[in-house]
């Protein structure tokens, strides 16, 4: 009997164990069931917001060459062709180049792929027409380049295909050599596991793969790559129930746009959609059968089949790829030989737009974070049609590390650093950033974030101020030294730059030279409270003390803030925040918002028209005088210099006809720089305009204003030379005694004046 009892006692315990082990098996299947259930039936992926630059509208006469187009293009994923005749291809020789655009869904509808032809004259476009009729066009939009994308994960990236949109060559070369039995088999091929085994027991190493579609998605999607037990037990187990709840078609789909295929740099290359975009620069739809064959072929190992760092091992996978598919039939004997022949796509090795632009999509991410949450532009699919222009990007990016490079070569020191803001006049629209000398260094982006004082980038405001508050163009003031008395603290005595006094100047003169003294009693005559409250008017919304020092610029503001604050200046007095951003759609494509303009008359324009007159001789008279090296005086820009005490910030922001930039450079230890605001920035604001063709500012005259001859002598001598006449806008009713009344000189007195010349010619000498 004690047998008896102890083996039915060890039968009892084995089926406990057993019921144990089914039991826990079957609440981990449940898990597993609710863990495919969550992921598959809710957002398969978190799609990123995409972000994209300004379309790039062509038209006659346009500032454009041909090398600048072919590079814009190849930003913007276009591939050169021998013979352009698919979506997104050109061609070009000499100076005409063939392009077929590719469809883009714009917010004001979408734009049908186009076949044009662009002939250029010199440095501008001089013809567009129709490639087929040769039917002249007067516009022609071509979409955005992709710029970047806000990712949930930074390193991942996929472009989301739906079953119809896979080409059915696609689909038979990917069954034919991955998984031929995928439409009969449950989720697991017991017969291709067998078949895998034996296939690599005769080779003696691994040659063949065992597992499905389902279960390589399975890996991918739910799993990762550790060779372990219980990772394949969870495979298997994953895959039966993937294939119990969801469609082959869904499977296959999701497998299509899930399948790693290479890095680009920082980003995970996973889809065969973005990875056709990758390397061949080509929609889905347009790949031939050798470029799908290159894809399928690198499922087996991306980065080992890498093309670009392993072109012969590529090929030789290709061609495996290649007689697959004309044995399986998916290709006709012809097919193969044209396919064998062609060789490995170069253009995926020019460098694409993708995230190149890291403190511009910073701005975008900034701006769009004040209306959408976070999740919104991490998983919603969400396209962002911004303002960046690339033309003007590549030329800031190029300037500024080169003109900042051969600024430390001349001056014999290192570790200098710079910032660029670059706006349309009128619109406000942003059109390129800057964060740095690097351009694709992310991190810390100096164009935002950078608090520096600026200097003499304040005065324009507290001449401002003044010009609404009695005085005028013409009005003498006194630049003399002084001293003043503040309770509690030592007594400040400011000086200028030059450590001269200049003694009774005029009102215009004591801007374009950027007198300290004179703009202090200027400030402190009509109230250094008046001229902080402006400074929140301009747009600058934080609080700043009132002290007299404000009035040389110690007020410490970002590039950026500079740039709002001159983009009054610019726009006659009108407050519009400065944008990045044009429109948002969603990912199929409806528009939910539209960044439009918003204006505000914020300061009188007729004294903003006074102040730029002044701004205009600052160039043509002051201290930005040697800007005339890089831009034709026929441009008539406006803008001002800033430095800093002992030289540790240089300063320029000013506009012309089109463009309003704002340039800093300095260091990030805060070490002085030895450079002037005229000697550093003002070259690479130069440099940067020179290369941007320039349109000339023609000032709008409001209504209100009346033009006077003054006659200089009236305020005694400056460095023994005698101060020529000048003619000035002034307010009506307010035009000096003694000024003779003179017709609008349009621009505002540019008119030629002996100390004008005298200037120049002493700029030769220095």
């Amino acid at each position: 009997m004690s047998g008896r009892r102890r083996g039915w006692t060890r039968y009892t315990i084995a089926v406990q164990v057993i019921l144990v082990l089914g039991v826990a098996l079957g609440l981990y299947v449940v898990y597993l069931d609710k863990v495919i259930r969550q992921k598959f039936d809710g957002k398969r992926w978190a799609l990123p917001a995409v972000v994209y630059a300004r379309p790039l509208e062509l038209y006659p006469e346009l500032p454009l060459t041909a090398s600048m187009l072919a590079q814009e293009l190849q930003l913007g994923g276009y591939r050169r062709d021998k013979a352009a005749k698919d979506p997104g291809g050109y061609d070009l020789s000499g100076n005409v180049m063939h392009l077929v655009t590719r469809d883009f869904a714009f917010a004001d509808g979408v734009e049908k792929s186009a076949r044009i032809t662009v002939e250029f004259g010199g440095p501008v476009i001089k013809k567009i027409s129709a490639t087929e009729s040769g039917a002249e066009i007067a516009l022609a939009r071509i979409d955005p380049a992709r710029i970047g994308s806000f990712h949930p994960l930074e390193n991942e990236d996929r472009l989301v295909y739906s079953r119809k949109e896979l080409p059915d060559l696609l689909v038979k070369t990917l069954l034919a050599v991955e998984d031929q039995h995928f439409y009969t088999h449950s989720g697991v091929d017991p017969w291709g596991i067998l078949r895998a085994m034996f296939a690599n027991i005769r080779a003696g190493k691994t040659v063949q793969g065992g597992s499905t579609l389902t279960q390589q998605l399975v890996k991918n999607f739910f799993l990762n790559n550790e060779r372990t037990l219980q990772r394949k037990f969870n495979e298997v187990i994953m895959a039966l129930l993937l294939e119990r709840h969801y469609s082959k078609d869904e499977i296959l789909t999701a497998y299509a746009n899930e399948i790693f295929l290479g890095q680009d740099r920082g980003r995970a290359v996973h889809g065969f959609g973005l990875a056709s975009q990758f390397y061949f620069r080509r929609d889905l739809k347009d790949l031939s059968a050798a470029q799908i064959a290159m894809m399928v072929g690198m499922i087996k190992g991306p980065s080992y089949y890498d093309p670009r760092r392993y072109a012969d091992r590529c090929l030789q996978r290709r061609q495996v790829i290649l007689e697959v598919m004309r044995d399986e039939g998916v290709i006709s004997d012809g097919a193969y030989l044209t396919s064998k022949a062609a060789g490995l796509e170069k253009s995926g090795s020019v460098q694409s737009g993708f995230n190149r632009y890291p403190a511009f999509l910073d701005l975008v991410r900034r701006q769009l974070g004040e209306d959408y949450r976070e999740e919104d532009l991490t998983s919603n699919g969400l396209k962002i049609l911004t303002t960046l222009d690339p033309q003007v990007q590549m030329q800031v990016e190029r300037n500024l590390r080169e003109t900042v490079s051969d600024l430390e070569k001349r001056h014999g020191v290192s570790g200098f650093e710079g910032a660029v803001i670059v706006s349309s006049r009128e619109g406000g629209e942003i059109l390129a950033v800057a964060g740095g000398r690097d351009a694709l260094q992310p991190g810390f982006n100096r164009a935002l974030d950078a608090q520096r004082p600026i200097g003499s980038l304040i005065k324009p405001l507290v001449y401002l101020t003044a010009l609404a508050n009695g005085y005028t163009l013409a009005s003498p003031v006194q630049d003399t030294s002084f001293t003043l008395a503040i309770a509690g603290a030592k007594d400040w005595r400011p000086a200028n730059y030059d450590k001269k006094d200049h003694g009774i100047v005029p009102f215009h003169e004591a801007l374009a030279n950027s007198y300290n003294l004179a703009t202090i009693k200027i400030g402190m005559d009509v109230g250094v409270e008046k001229v902080v409250q402006n400074f929140k008017r301009a747009g600058i919304n934080r609080d700043f003390k009132p002290y007299p020092s404000f009035l040389l610029g110690t007020a410490a503001l970002s590039p950026l803030e500079v740039a709002q604050m001159y983009q009054l200046f610019a726009t006659g007095g009108f407050y519009q925040p400065q944008r990045s951003i044009g429109s948002v759609l969603t990912v199929d494509n409806k528009v939910v918002q539209r960044f439009g303009l918003t204006v505000e008359q914020r300061f009188s324009p007729q004294d903003v028209f006074l102040l730029n007159t002044a701004l205009k001789r600052v160039i043509s008279n002051g201290t930005a005088r040697s800007l005339l090296n890089y831009i034709p005086e026929t441009v008539q820009a406006a803008g001002k210099t800033g430095t800093t005490d002992e030289l540790r910030d240089s300063w320029f922001a000013g506009f012309t006809g089109d463009r309003l930039a704002v340039v800093w450079i300095g260091r990030d230890d805060n070490k002085p720089t030895v450079l002037t605001g005229s000697s550093g920035a003002m070259v690479v604001w130069g440099k940067i305009m020179q290369s941007l063709y320039p349109q000339p500012l023609e000032l709008m005259e409001p209504e209100g204003l009346e033009w006077a001859r003054v006659d200089g002598r009236i305020y005694g001598h400056e460095s023994g030379a005698s101060r020529g006449d000048v003619v000035l806008p002034f307010v009506a009713g307010t035009v000096p005694r003694g000024a003779v009344r003179a017709s609008s000189s349009g621009d505002g007195g540019q008119e030629w004046n002996v100390p004008g010349v005298l200037n120049t010619i002493r700029d030769w000498f220095h």
